[in-house]
Parts: structure tokens; C-alpha cells; sequence
């Protein structure tokens, strides 16, 4: 797979974000400028989302492999970084850092569990709507906005998930998000691979006050898995902690990772 990543920052230590489901690395460009220069931050797109490839199916293994090959060769070369996880790419992070723990110093998990997640309807729901687009009739984004109203009346969601539509060089649009495969996938998505390893470095585990993602039964897995876990719930926050609380999910990030 190839992965795309953008750099923010060249001073202070070394962390990477992993994104979630419909999103991009550029989705925490603000929080890696806020971070500096404390920390360099590395805005990863995950497999079938934005310029990374596309694969034949989701497999948290594979995305987690091919982003700790990525790192190996370039970002984590002169040593282990941090790495910070929101949703999906959360379960990217926590399987990065169990497969390949000599890659990663300090990990983040945000609103976001080693089990099974709900949530599927919803998804289903955005990914049908995405695709019901005609995009072979559609010359303008706002066009697509429009398309999208019914089905998504919130105007901030269907803005976040416009960030996929791309406009090519003859000017005709496409989805960056291979939609096909992740519609498919859910059911993967919303899991977690079984892995016989824990993590011994420190975590960081944010949970959103009014997310239903994490709850008080998934600590004893969580500790499991990552036994120096601490959990640490954004007042205010819901599932998009970084977008809905960014100072406060800045400021227990910069804590944490300059400890």
C-alpha cells in the first residue's frame, strides 16, 4: 500500500495521527499547528481514504503494517515516535502498537475501544448516501451539497464528508474514499482483530463526556491490552473530541507527549 502524509512542524518530538472512518490526515492540521514547537506532527491518510491506495478489503493488520512499514522507512527511522489514534484510526493505533511496539513511545487512543463498536446503521447510512451521488452530473461541490440535504440535513456533517469529494484534471469529480470497500467492510470496521501482546508504554485513553464509544465495562479490556492506560474524559466532547474541543484535547495532548 502506498501511504500518503503530510508534515507539520520540524522541531521538538515526534507524533503521528491516524484518522478516522470518512476522514483525512488534514483533519488534525489545526491541533499539529497548536502543537508547535513542542512536536512534529505527521498527518497520515489511512488506506482507502484520501491519497493513500485503495485495498480489496479492510483489514486492521494490514492498514496497521502498512503504516508502521511507512514509518520505518522515514517519520520513526532515528526511533520510536508518538502516535495518536481517533475512532477507526484508533484501532489502527492500539493494533500498530501491539504488532510493533518499537516504533511507538507514547500512544493516544481517542473516544475509541479494543472491541466492537456500535454504530453501524449510521455509517451505513452516510456511506449510501455518498454513493447515491451522481457524480457524473455534478460540476460544482455545492452541487453535491445539495444532492446530499435530504438524506444528511446537518450541515457540518455533510462538510466533513465533502472533504472526500475531489475534483480531477478534467475537472470531473470523484470520491477519494474508496466507498465500495468500506460500505462493504463496516462490519470489520466496527470489530477488533484478537492479538495475543500488550503495550507497556504509556497510554492515553480520551474519551468524548457525551460518546457513547467508550464505557465503564471496556476498561478491563483496555487495561489488558495497555496496562499503563490512563483515561482522561473532554468536558463538552462528543465522538469528535479534537474538532469539538480542540483546546482541551490540545492541552492534554501536549501534557501528555511532552512528559
Amino acid at each position: 500500500m502506498t501511504i500518503y502524509a503530510k508534515q507539520v512542524g520540524e522541531t521538538g518530538e515526534r507524533v503521528v495521527f491516524l484518522h478516522g472512518l470518512f476522514g483525512q490526515g488534514k483533519n488534525f492540521t489545526q491541533v499539529a499547528k497548536a502543537l508547535q514547537p513542542e512536536l512534529t506532527s505527521l498527518l497520515v491518510d489511512l488506506p482507502n481514504h484520501g491519497r493513500s491506495s485503495w485495498s480489496e478489503q479492510v483489514d486492521y493488520a494490514e492498514m496497521a503494517d502498512a503504516v508502521a512499514d511507512f514509518l520505518r522507512s522515514g517519520f520513526a527511522a532515528d526511533g520510536p515516535v508518538h502516535l495518536v489514534g481517533h475512532s477507526m484510526g484508533g484501532k489502527v493505533a492500539m493494533v500498530l502498537a501491539l504488532r510493533h511496539p518499537e516504533l511507538i513511545d507514547r500512544l493516544v487512543i481517542v473516544d475509541i475501544t479494543p472491541g466492537d463498536s456500535d454504530g453501524a446503521g449510521e455509517f451505513e447510512h452516510l456511506l449510501g448516501s455518498l454513493a447515491s451521488v451522481d457524480l457524473a452530473t455534478i460540476d460544482r461541490r455545492s452541487e453535491a451539497d445539495a444532492a446530499l440535504q435530504e438524506k444528511i440535513p446537518s450541515p457540518t456533517i455533510r462538510g466533513f464528508l465533502l472533504q472526500n469529494l475531489r475534483a480531477g484534471d478534467d475537472d470531473r469529480y470523484t470520491w477519494q474514499a474508496n466507498l465500495d470497500v468500506l460500505r462493504r467492510d463496516l462490519a470489520t470496521i466496527g470489530s477488533f482483530p484478537e492479538i495475543d501482546a500488550t503495550f507497556d508504554h504509556p497510554v492515553l485513553w480520551v474519551a468524548g463526556e457525551t460518546s457513547p464509544y467508550v464505557q465503564e465495562e471496556d476498561e478491563e479490556r483496555m487495561r489488558q491490552l495497555f496496562p499503563r492506560t490512563r483515561l482522561v474524559t473532554i468536558k463538552g466532547a462528543g465522538h469528535w473530541v479534537h474538532s469539538e474541543q480542540p483546546e482541551a484535547f490540545v492541552s492534554a495532548l501536549r501534557v501528555f507527549l511532552t512528559a
